[in-house]
């Protein structure tokens, strides 16, 4: 049963980055600025995620709390760093989060990473630059460095998730997301009046790409290690371009298609490794 619920976990993790891969094609059709879309998101998220999860239960401990609060400046810092610096920089500077998860998984949740998860972390890094390769920019310090705050917000966050898998990590998740509309509200207020086609897109934003995401990867953080709640999504934004390709015709290039192979097999050959091994451990723990 163990095995059954890891291979489902890495299943949801799989269809949560899909979900959020929805984001860069769907933000453009909102014409708000970035900080009232991060908001506008968050509150049907939360709506969304109060509607569909049952039992909740707000006890508002530190870890739900930090929880809650990482989620927020994660999803504040990433917005910021894009509008500050290129895109590429911000997404590279997130999904430096694997590392900052490596180095504190073991004193915070005891889960400490081996060489294999050093290596795929080193290939991830590696295929990572070769993707955005194009569009890194040496310039705007101020947003580089808010990038990176965004990849130690994400690990935080992943880091409070998983030590609440015996509880409920949902709750920290809504709360994250009333945050972060309150801290878009006054962007909300002042932003103008949207057409219909922008709030179709914002709907799906907060219900799909935040809400569908996090209700699947709430439930997946409970059956992998934080290492891989972070490895194995980091698909996303491999999958982003592939929707701009479908549906606006801009091709990436030769150097992004080496490096997003060199992610999915890096990310795809641990996740095959991490479901044997527990294989192996399953029928060991039977025959003795």
């Amino acid at each position: 049963m163990a095995v059954s619920a890891h291979s489902r976990a890495v299943s949801q993790l799989l269809l949560a980055a899909l979900c959020w891969s929805l984001g860069g094609l769907l933000i453009k059709s909102v014409d708000w600025p970035p900080l009232a879309v991060a908001g506008g998101r968050g509150i049907v998220a939360a709506v969304f995620l109060i509607v569909v999860s049952r039992p909740l239960r707000f006890h508002f401990s530190g870890m739900q709390v930090l929880g809650a609060v990482s989620y927020a400046a994660c999803t504040v810092t990433l917005v910021t760093a894009t509008k500050m610096t290129t895109a590429a920089n911000a997404i590279l500077l997130q999904y430096t989060a694997p590392v900052w998860i490596a180095l504190l998984g073991a004193w915070f949740l005891g889960e400490r990473a081996n060489r294999a998860d050093w290596f795929t972390i080193g290939a991830v890094l590696a295929g990572m630059a070769l993707f955005v390769a194009d569009g890194l920019r040496l310039t705007s310090l101020t947003g580089n460095l808010i990038g990176a705050a965004s990849g130690v917000c994400f690990a935080i966050m992943t880091l409070a998730l998983r030590h609440q898998k015996d509880g409920s990590p949902v709750e920290s998740i809504i709360l994250g997301n009333v945050l972060a509309f309150l801290i878009g509200l006054p962007e909300i207020i002042a932003a103008p009046s949207l057409p219909a086609i922008s709030w179709s897109a914002l709907l799906i934003l907060g219900t799909v790409q935040l809400g569908v995401s996090y209700w699947l990867y709430a439930r997946a953080i409970r059956h992998v290690t934080a290492l891989e709640a972070v490895l194995i999504p980091v698909l996303e934004p491999l999958l982003s371009p592939v929707w701009v390709l479908l549906f606006i015709g801009e091709k990436p290039s030769a150097l992004a298609l080496v490096g997003g192979a060199l992610v999915l097999s890096a990310v795809t050959l641990r996740a095959r490794q991490r479901i044997l091994d527990g294989r192996r451990a399953s029928e060991g723990g039977r025959h003795a």
